[in-house]
């Protein structure tokens, strides 16, 4: 899961440009994209939620390490602050 705090959005479309066709190359899959999620409890001070799945932790270490993949997260990296969080399903 990742929260984003978009600073750039210029540069965060080119992340975005590829971020979906590299994400299916490794059996990912967005659960929930949100720019506007509603707050319930507590402070979150961020411009974007996503919510990814992977069939298995091999799947996302490919993803998140592949080549493909780093070349376009310097886009996020310089364009957004993101803390994210990596869960076990059931």
């Amino acid at each position: 899961m990742a929260s984003i705090r978009i600073q750039n959005q210029q540069e965060y479309k080119s992340y975005l440009e590829h971020s979906t066709e590299i994400f299916a190359r490794y059996k990912g899959r967005y659960l929930a994209v949100d720019n506007a999620p509603e707050v319930v409890e507590g402070d979150w001070d961020y411009s974007r939620a996503v919510l990814i799945s992977f069939e298995t932790r091999e799947d996302f270490d490919a993803w998140y390490r592949s080549e493909a993949y780093q070349e376009i997260l310097k886009y996020r990296l310089s364009a957004s602050e993101c803390d994210s969080i990596l869960m076990q399903g059931k």
